[in-house]
Parts: structure tokens; C-alpha cells; sequence
């Protein structure tokens, strides 16, 4: 398996679990966020988060526009919230677009050997490592949303967690 066969792989199971639980989230509970402890994001602002955690992120990586982006010149950074799911699905569709476009404009010889720094970390890695690093926080902000949701009484479990189909019961 190489690198963009790995981070196909992983995208797909990725978005597919994380627009499954986004189906769960009732539009009267954007602004909910968990009572306890500091710092929360809202349910919309997480949301909006999930929806450009990835992507957005691998294209920086891949055209090398994180001084830009760093020093606030970059014309298309993301909103911090969204107005409904609908919106925040259609987001996602797009980030997950984002993140295979960035993959198959990089090609697989610099996802394995480019080496790239994030601008919050002093060390360079390969491509393809920091692409899988950003499925890889879409992953727990999906873990996030899954808690969101536990918490506020919805059916979520192991299954819909990894956006799998239910088993039949017993």
C-alpha cells in the first residue's frame, strides 16, 4: 500500500463516520456545548470545525500556503461557525473534495519524500505524514461530535462512531 492508497482509505472511513454523525445533530442544538469544564466549542463551531479540519489543511500543506494563511493574507480561510447541519454537511462534502484534489495534485513520489513543516510544530515531515496527520484530527473531532452527542442522550455507539451499519439485533 502506498501513500495515496493509504490516505483514500482513511478519507473515505473518515467522512463517511463523521457526516453519519453529523446526521444526528438536531438544528435546535447548535448552540449546545458540554456544561462542564472550560472552553467548549459550541456544537456549530465544532461542526464548522469538522468541516474544514482536514482538507483545508492537507492543500496548505500541498501548494505551501501556510505563510499566507499564518499571517492572515490568504483570501479563503474558514468561517468559525456555521447557521445549520445542511450547511456543515455540504462543508464537509467540500473539504473531503479539498483533501482528494490535494492528494492528486501532490502525486504519490512527494507524498513520500517532501518533506513539510506545519507552522505549529518545528519539525518537517513527509507529505504524505502531515495529510494523514489532518485525516487524523478530523478523526478526533469526530470523537468529539461523538461525545457531543452522547451527551446529549442520542443512540450513538461504537458503530455509529465508525460510521458503520448496525448489526442486526439479537
Amino acid at each position: 500500500m502506498n501513500w495515496t492508497e493509504l490516505l483514500h482509505s482513511e478519507i473515505e472511513d473518515t467522512y463517511r463516520a463523521t457526516e453519519g454523525l453529523m446526521n444526528l445533530v438536531d438544528d435546535d442544538k447548535l448552540d449546545w456545548a458540554p456544561e462542564s469544564g472550560v472552553e467548549w466549542m459550541s456544537t456549530r463551531k465544532l461542526l464548522r470545525h469538522l468541516s474544514d479540519a482536514c482538507g483545508w489543511c492537507a492543500a496548505n500543506f500541498v501548494h505551501d500556503r501556510w505563510p499566507q494563511v499564518m499571517k492572515g493574507e490568504a483570501q479563503d480561510q474558514p468561517p468559525t461557525s456555521v447557521e445549520s447541519v445542511a450547511e456543515a454537511k455540504a462543508e464537509l462534502a467540500k473539504d473531503k473534495q479539498r483533501v482528494l484534489d490535494a492528494i492528486s495534485a501532490a502525486g504519490e513520489e512527494a507524498l513520500a519524500s517532501r518533506m513539510v513543516q506545519a507552522p505549529w510544530e518545528p519539525v518537517a515531515r513527509p507529505l504524505g505524514q502531515q495529510v494523514l496527520q489532518m485525516v487524523n484530527h478530523l478523526n478526533l473531532h469526530k470523537s468529539q461530535l461523538f461525545y457531543y452527542l452522547k451527551l446529549q442522550g442520542k443512540p450513538v455507539n461504537t458503530w455509529t462512531l465508525y460510521g458503520l451499519p448496525q448489526p442486526p439485533a439479537e
